[in-house]
């Protein structure tokens, strides 16, 4: 199974951001435990209105005209947003009926959540959000600190980058493929990449990340934002899921190893250690 990224979740923001903002809330309903507690009374949330939908990392948060809400899909979590919606399913364990529509997470394997904070200087969000590096897609991701920060760590770059604390989101299927796109091999030590070699992948970081972004995010198992519209970078990934397969710049099979429990797949011969 793998989770939604980040260009997953900024899609399902891009989907209904728009389309929620300035709604009322009327009702909040809590189906089976998520992986954090809500954190407040439902109908403490009654009356409020949503101000905007942002992006955190891998979190959309719902800024209240009190508090805003955290919200992580997990593993395998999606959300809607529409006017009419069936009835509650065993998978549907949050719903919040607004002025404009309804919106609803989906979970099946439990492991998202909706969390309500103060602010976001509050405990409860500060431990959810204040180990996160930089937005890769934002002007803060400036590539000068980005080198610093890989020469500082001494583990494989794959690694470092599923660790968001330099740069956040960039998970395990754009990891590999910004990997490829820079010509490093996924298990060279971060330290030991050149300035020139860093560059490369500063760039191709951001570029990965754009494309799977306008594209629409993976769909490799059951993603869609909140349209409940699939997403198609996956059909043009170079490495990514497509271990013996020809590359498609040199045509060598491409390999997959894991690490940190993770798949990772590289083409040996485009990517150098």
């Amino acid at each position: 199974m793998t989770m939604p990224e980040l260009p997953e979740v900024e899609v399902t923001r891009l989907s209904f951001a728009d389309r929620i903002a300035g709604a009322t809330i009327l009702s909040v309903t809590m189906g089976k435990p998520l992986r954090w507690a809500l954190g407040c009374a439902p109908e403490t949330l009654l009356g409020r209105q949503v101000l905007q939908v942002r992006r955190r990392g891998k979190y959309l948060l719902l800024d209240l005209t009190g508090g805003l809400l955290l919200v992580h899909l997990g593993m395998s979590g999606s959300v809607v947003f529409t006017d009419h919606l069936p009835a509650l399913g065993k998978h549907d364990h949050f719903e919040m009926q607004t002025s404009l529509g309804t919106l609803r997470l989906n979970d099946p394997r439990r492991f998202g959540a909706v969390v309500y904070a103060s602010s976001e200087s509050d405990p409860i969000a500060q431990k959810l959000l204040g180990h996160l590096g930089v937005e890769p897609l934002g002007d803060d991701f400036e590539f000068t600190e980005f080198h610093l920060a890989l020469k500082a760590r001494q583990t494989a770059i794959k690694q470092v980058l599923l660790g968001g604390e330099i740069v956040v989101g960039v998970g395990n299927i754009y990891a590999s493929e910004a990997l490829f796109l820079a010509g490093i091999r996924p298990t060279v030590r971060a330290s030991k990449i050149s300035k020139p070699r860093a560059l490369q992948l500063h760039m191709a970081i951001r570029q990965v990340l754009a494309e799977a972004v306008a594209k629409g995010g993976s769909t490799l198992r059951d993603f869609s934002n909140a349209n409940g519209e699939q997403g198609h970078f996956q059909l043009e990934a170079m490495v990514y899921d497509r271990a013996g397969l020809p590359c498609r710049r040199c045509e060598s099979p491409i390999r997959r190893i894991v690490q940190g429990q993770r798949s990772t797949f590289y083409c040996a011969n485009c990517q150098k250690p």
